[in-house]
């Protein structure tokens, strides 16, 4: 069996290292490219979510290296995504193509249907590697958002443009490489040392921070957002990233399984904006720009997929919560005709606005919260 899955930010190294220790042969597809959307477009529905397009892509770059398997999450509800293995795996077949798809259903959800699809990837592994492939994945998928957070913190004040994200991605491959738990702790110590050693010694040390919020693939997929948030790094912003996928694991994954989680917590957050569950992070969106406002954000920047019914939902809210909060909101739509000069554009008046506010405020010598530490960008 050689197993492949979908690109989405940092997570094939954590993936990569769970089917490695099962003992399959891994097919990591390409890094997304404009090749990989153009594929996915050409062979998916017209009005289909951004993110389905774009794996449609993965799998079939994927099946070009040789990979016979593909890994994919299911789930229900509202977001489209639970319905992209169907969809996906018919598209594959009108194609003609031989890749398998396994659907991953957490138990509460399709108990049957993990169990069969388990049993299917494990039956060709070994039982016994799955704790330490289990440990191994969570430590890298650990390390990762760490060394992405420190990121976003160190890139506003960098030297040199663009080594941020260059020393970054050789702190990440590292990770990659590093087959115990112990090398990846390593690794990570050293990649975070580094990084911070990037920022300019006499540089601005108070950037503008700005939350970011939205559907969680793009908010993670670099190729996708068009690099968002080195974009807004290299404008001097400190995006504070408020989703996150150990949260996402421990919540969906360990708490979900199980019957545990609730999103009161959110919903709280929310409150007075937002009464309850709508699909995907629309929720989320609410409430974590309720919570940016009142931590000090200068802004939070929205970003979607054209059609996403959760985010559509989130957007149509945004507004009162900028009344409200006094709080500049900016929403991103992005498809597969997303033009990046457009997009610059709104992203560079956005970051001007907000500068343009924190000089008037100290002008004024009111006190001013832009700049705050707000929480998210923690590790």
């Amino acid at each position: 069996m050689k197993i492949t899955f979908p690109h989405m930010g940092s997570l094939y190294i954590p993936v990569e290292a769970l089917f490695q220790e099962l003992g399959f042969e891994v097919v990591v597809p390409p890094p997304c490219t404009k090749r990989t959307l153009e594929l996915g477009s050409r062979y998916s529905p017209e009005i289909a979510c951004l993110p389905l397009k774009v794996m449609i892509g993965n799998y079939l770059e994927a099946a070009e290296l040789g990979a016979d398997t593909i890994a994919m999450i299911g789930g229900c509800g509202p977001c489209r995504l639970g319905y992209y293995a169907e969809v996906q795996r018919q598209i594959l077949a009108d194609l003609g193509s031989t890749l398998d798809m396994v659907v991953i259903e957490t138990p509460l959800e399709n108990p049957s249907r993990l169990a069969r699809d388990a049993a299917k990837i494990l039956g060709r592994g070994k039982l016994s590697r799955v704790p330490r492939a289990l440990i191994l994945a969570w430590e890298k998928l650990k390390a990762c958002e760490s060394l992405e957070k420190t990121a976003l913190r160190v890139r506003p004040k960098e030297e040199k443009p663009g080594l941020t994200t260059r020393v970054l991605e050789l702190a990440l491959q590292k990770v990659r490489q590093a087959a115990a738990v112990r090398t990846v702790h390593k690794a990570v110590q050293e990649g975070i040392g580094e990084l911070w050693a990037v920022q300019e010694k006499h540089g601005r040390q108070d950037p503008i921070i700005i939350g970011l919020v939205g559907e969680i693939y793009t908010v993670f997929e670099p190729f996708v957002n068009l690099r968002l948030e080195e974009r807004l790094g290299h404008l001097g912003v400190e995006v504070a990233r408020t989703i996150s996928l150990v949260q996402w694991v421990k919540d969906h994954v360990f708490k979900g399984s199980i019957g545990l989680y609730r999103t009161t917590h959110l919903e709280r957050s929310a409150e007075g904006f937002l009464s309850g569950f709508v699909g995907g992070h629309g929720l989320e969106t609410i409430a974590r720009s309720n919570e940016l406002a009142n931590c000090g954000a200068a802004g939070v920047v929205q970003i979607l997929p054209f059609t996403c019914m959760p985010e559509v939902i989130a957007q149509a809210i945004l507004p009162d919560v900028s009344r409200a909060k006094e709080l500049p909101i900016l929403s991103l739509v992005v498809d597969e005709h997303t033009g990046e000069a457009g997009f610059q554009t709104r992203i560079e008046a956005f970051v001007d606005l907000l500068s343009r506010k924190r000089r008037e405020a100290y002008r004024g010598q009111t006190q001013s919260l832009f700049g705050s530490r707000c929480g998210f960008g923690q590790y």
